[in-house]
């Protein structure tokens, strides 16, 4: 082949996406990975620190099992084997918020190996094999302010941190099956509380390792990774970006560097940070002031009996136990806040799919909209089976219902009080339901004729309206239907 027929072929080639995830987890425990210092997200820089976490001479680090636990937990939800000794050891690299000069971690013998965690994109379910899972600590945090300075805040040196990387070769082959891989990993780990998926604050970062490669292809190109990427759009976004970003190198006849990349939200792009560390280069050796970890099958089912309802396992039974759709199911199941709000409704009130409408609706628009998360709702499970209750048995209707749904949010009222204060009973007077259809047939002659004299049916929804609108919203709907039917067939 000329060189000429070469670079039209290489201009011509489509190339799919090789992506293999990184994520890191602060875990959720009261202390610190090594030290006695509290965890919490932010404060005053530099107050949640000791001479532990800030790598001052002679200072020993103590092992916070909690964290290992945490770690545990995650592994036997991602269907990994836990090694029955796992060891520290010291990842050596220089950098400002890196006081000691290494990162206490596991190395050769993490605690969980070899798992996986399905997905499903489109339909089509997909199995996404897992390396590894084992523990270390964060690192402090730099500050860059305008001119040439900046600052390091060590409250965040020695957090619980948990790594999760996944297999090689890499299943992931798209943005999108990385973003939902990404959005599987955080319903898990927040389910089973070792996690509280806060992306915006890095509580959980994600740094995909992209390589192309050209379609059918089953080599494996050059890669190169997205640093601490913080939610699931720009995880998407920057894979999708450097996935074309490579493939247009390639069509040129550059080269891909392999290298770590950041990742501009403004101008949606990657961008060049450093060239790309080998594992040697860490020099990796045993933590020599940490004793090894040996982790019984005692300890093991300890753990696995304490884990909860995981969510795929949940979605499920909600399908089967309250005959929801599939897709209601996954909405609920997101969260374990939501699915426990749900559920708790739905047994009250003993209709799911009516608490299901309700909760992905009406209440999860006003959470949205105040920023407040289903937990801190001002409105109760018992509350909205008992909101529920007043529609089923035609206390009030589905429109009175939308406007009371508000008033028990702003006032945290109780439905049945709210009701009666407001005077929101159905009319149940056959009655004054006739006074208002016969007023509104006398309003609207033309509506009548059309439906009666041309068989324009259609407009039989807007008398309805009227109805309801002259009763404010309060008519028996079924009492307000039979009515004008009867009206339309004098």
């Amino acid at each position: 082949m000329s060189d000429t027929a070469a670079n039209v072929n290489a201009a011509e080639t489509e190339y799919e996406p090789v992506v293999g995830m990184e994520c890191h987890a602060e875990l959720l425990t009261n202390s610190k990975m090594f030290c006695g210092c509290r965890n919490e997200f932010g404060g005053e820089p530099n107050t949640r620190c000791c001479p532990v976490c800030t790598g001052m001479p002679g200072a020993l680090p103590v092992m916070n099992i909690q964290a290992v636990e945490h770690v545990m937990r995650t592994a036997i939800a991602l269907n990994c084997s836990i090694n029955p000794h796992a060891k520290f050891d010291r990842k050596n690299y220089y950098y400002p918020d890196l006081p000691k000069g290494y990162q206490i971690s596991e190395y050769d013998i993490p605690i969980g190996v070899t798992g996986w965690l399905d997905i499903e994109v489109n339909g089509q379910p997909k199995r996404i094999h897992i390396r590894r899972v084992h523990l270390e600590e964060d690192t402090g945090k730099l500050f860059h302010v305008a001119g040439d300075e900046s600052f390091v805040d060590l409250n965040r040196s020695g957090v619980p941190l948990m790594e999760i990387v996944t297999d090689f070769p890499p299943d992931i082959q798209s943005a999108e099956e990385g973003r939902e891989y990404l959005t599987r990993l955080r319903s898990i780990l927040t389910y089973i509380g070792v996690c509280d998926g806060k992306m915006e604050e890095g509580s959980l970062r994600c740094e995909p390792n992209v390589s192309v490669r050209p379609v059918g292809s089953n080599t494996f190109g050059t890669k190169t990774e997205i640093k601490n990427l913080n939610s699931f759009r720009s995880v998407y976004k920057g894979i999708e970006f450097e996935t074309q970003r490579q493939a247009e190198l390639l069509r040129k006849g550059e080269r891909v560097v392999q290298e770590t990349r950041g990742w501009n939200d403004t101008r949606q792009v990657t961008f060049s940070q450093r060239s790309k560390e080998g594992e040697e280069e860490y020099r990796y050796f045993p933590e020599p002031d940490l004793v090894p970890l040996h982790i019984n099958e005692d300890w093991i089912e300890r753990v696995r009996a304490s884990m909860p309802e995981l969510p795929d396992a949940r979605r499920a039974r909600f399908i089967s136990e309250f005959a929801l759709p599939p897709y209601d199911a996954g909405i609920l199941t997101d969260t374990r806040a939501v699915a426990d709000y749900f559920e708790e409704t739905a047994r009250l009130c003993g209709d799911a799919k009516t608490t299901s409408n309700w909760v992905m609706g009406d209440l999860a628009k006003l959470l949205n909209a105040s920023g407040t998360e289903i937990g801190a709702s001002p409105i109760t499970p018992a509350a909205l089976a008992e909101m529920i209750g007043l529609i089923t048995d035609g206390t009030i209707s589905g429109k009175i219902a939308k406007q009371l749904i508000e008033e028990m949010y702003a006032t945290g009222g109780s439905p049945k009080t709210i009701v009666e204060e407001k005077g929101w009973k159905t009319i149940k007077d056959s009655g004054a339901v006739l006074a208002a259809v016969e007023k509104v047939f006398a309003a609207n002659p033309n509506i009548i004729t059309d439906i009666k004299v041309k068989g324009l049916v259609g407009k039989r929804g807007f008398l309805v309206g009227q109805v309801m609108r002259e009763t404010q919203g309060k008519a028996d709907p079924g009492e307000v239907n039979r009515l004008i039917d009867e009206k339309l067939a004098d």
